[in-house]
């Protein structure tokens, strides 16, 4: 999924795209080759009727004029008029083609970059507030819907502009010609100036917003001791080097823009003049001096626009390249063959575990085997890798060694979506959905029925709590759980944790919000686990949460110092209190574990 191959490839056709404005919007429409053809169709056909003005122009002077001939005149009107309105129609289809072209890149892209919302955390570390690929997707959807793809497609026809200028007059074509060169100029310079601005604002935006979300997230932490003003400074700093930054890529496009179409009005009147010269020499006609104005800034227009969206065509480029690295990073490989349903042994072979984007491991060498129908506790002091070690069994964090089998198979050779489904997972920091208490219970699964959730409901033992609330199952809990309180929320992450009856359940640290009664359903759940043959690894650091588990094992510093029968285990890492043998202390690792 990952391999050196995959990333290799895609680096290389990342920089293609940074190289070259054509090849970023031909790489954005390569998956969509009739729209692709479209649009260049009709640019083609839009742009042989943008030679109506000059051509009309040119017939006016020449044959209408010295003719003084009001039907020639009506004539040319009449058929001036159809191809302009010929011209507008093209122009409203190749606008409503990239907007569909926008849209469809949004659909390639947005089950990619949905997926790599929950799985990036787990693969990689990521920087800011973890939405970057999010606002890719909006950047690049919007520029695509935008002016500026017409731009681009528009410039490859100047040289079809220039070889008229040409035929009209060599020194009206080379005019024209040291206009378009000196406007291509400002082209390459602005793309020179505005690259590194543009990398620089995709990551300050990233840094303000991970402190805006995190200042929401925790306001309560934040009024009730008063630190506001600290974070306000800390804001007030990033705020200030995202305003330097977008101030300085807004002076480069603004005034290059400004440049440049000073230059073309300033191309226009030389051309004119030009033309004047010409005509005076008798070299040209009057039409012709008008015609080839028009001509040239029909030619030179679509370079002044790529300039003055030249912002939005970097930070579009930018964020394509991020999306095809993302799509590349985080493809899955389909499997042809589906495996059945785990219901046999847990094996955990020599793992090692480590940091998304870290290579320090943190978890070593762990090797242990469990039958359908097993439950383990795992103890050990503060930092001794329990998380992280659930974390690995679930499949969250890959192994930077080793491997964690069920029923023989490493999780990786399972299909997520499938796997997911065997495994109930109760993560240390519980996390809801906005929703109703069922949505949640059932994983938002639509094809859910009653009967499933209230069974994870009752095996959690909080039906009866859920029934207490006005609306019942159909309860909106607000926002990560706001409504509920934090008993409430463990309680419930709880069943949606033994939702489907999965064989394999990690619940850790499930007791750290609960109360005498809480604690009572989750041995209660615990033993109904067991009893229809499923196996659960219980992370505690309070050992009333072992009450209902057979096993046990120890952690310390990352590595396993003992595993066995509960009994046995915890006659050897206890200790008597300093009264005698009661109360009992439990030390590990040097550290006495709370009771």
């Amino acid at each position: 999924m990952f391999s050196s191959q995959q990333r290799t490839r895609n680096l290389e056709v990342s920089d293609t795209i940074i190289k070259s404005p054509r090849s970023f919007l031909m790489a954005a429409l390569s998956s969509l080759k009739m729209a692709s053809l479209g649009i260049g169709a009709t640019s083609a056909l839009v742009n042989v009727l943008a030679l109506t003005g000059s051509f009309f122009m040119l017939q006016v002077y020449d044959r209408v004029i010295p003719a003084r001939s009001l039907p020639t005149l009506i004539g040319l009107g009449i058929i001036a008029a159809t191809l302009y309105a010929f011209q507008g129609i093209l122009e409203v289809v190749r606008s409503m083609l990239l907007v569909r072209v926008g849209l469809s890149v949004d659909e390639r892209f947005g089950a990619t970059v949905y997926d790599s919302l929950a799985l990036f955390p787990a693969r990689v570390q990521v920087h800011g507030d973890g939405l970057q690929p999010v606002r890719d997707l909006d950047v690049v959807r919007t520029f695509l819907s935008g002016p500026g793809p017409t731009a681009l497609f528009d410039i490859p026809w100047m040289p079809f502009y220039l070889g008229l200028c040409f035929l009209f007059h060599i020194w009206i074509g080379v005019t024209a010609l040291a206009g378009a060169l000196m406007l291509v100029g400002l082209t390459i310079l602005a793309e020179r100036m505005s690259r590194e601005p543009a990398k620089e604002a995709a990551k300050i935006v990233s840094e303000r917003m991970a402190l805006a979300e995190a200042t929401r997230r925790n306001s309560e932490a934040v009024l009730a001791m008063g630190f506001g003003h600290m974070l306000g400074a800390r804001w007030d700093e990033i705020n200030s080097r995202y305003l330097g930054n977008h101030l300085r890529l807004s002076n480069v496009t603004v005034t290059l823009g400004t440049i440049s179409k000073i230059l073309r009005m300033m191309l226009q009147s030389a051309v004119l003049a030009v033309g004047a010269i010409l005509v005076i020499r008798q070299e040209a006609s009057g039409g012709i001096m008008i015609a080839s104005s028009i001509l040239l800034s029909r030619a030179l227009a679509p370079v002044e626009l790529a300039i003055s969206q030249w912002k939005s065509f970097v930070a579009a480029r930018d964020s394509w390249s991020r999306l095809t690295r993302l799509a590349d990073l985080i493809s899955v490989d389909g499997r042809e063959v589906a495996l059945p349903k785990p219901e046999k042994t847990l094996k955990v072979e020599n793992l090692h575990l480590a940091a998304p984007g870290s290579k320090n491991s943190i978890v070593r060498n762990i090797s242990i085997e469990l039958q359908a129908g097993d439950s383990v506790g795992v103890i050990g002091p503060s930092a001794s890798g329990k998380s992280t070690l659930a974390r690995g069994l679930v499949g969250l964090w890959p192994p930077v060694g080793g491997a964690v089998r069920l029923d023989g198979a490493a999780l990786p050779q399972w299909d997520p979506h499938a796997l997911g489904k065997h495994i109930g997972y109760l993560p240390q920091d519980v996390a809801l959905f906005g929703g109703t208490i069922a949505e949640n219970i059932a994983r938002f699964d639509p094809d859910a029925t009653s009967d499933k959730i209230i069974a994870a409901a009752k095996t959690a033992g909080v039906y009866d709590m859920i029934l207490q609330f006005p609306q019942g199952f159909e309860t909106k809990i607000g926002e990560q759980g706001s409504a509920l309180s934090g008993g409430q929320r463990q309680r419930i992450a709880l069943a949606r944790a033994l939702y489907g009856e999965p064989f394999l359940i990690i619940l850790d640290e499930p007791n750290s919000n609960l109360d005498a009664d809480g604690e009572l359903a989750l041995s209660r759940a615990i033993l109904s686990v067991k009893a229809r043959g499923g196996i659960v690894v219980v992370v505690a650091h309070r050992p009333s949460a072992l009450a209902a588990v057979d096993k046990v094992l120890v952690l310390t510093n990352g590595q396993m110092q003992a595993f066995g029968p509960k009994d046995e285990v915890l006659r050897r890492t206890t200790q008597p209190g300093p009264a005698g043998p009661q109360p009992v202390r439990l030390i590990i690792g040097g550290e006495e574990m709370a009771q």
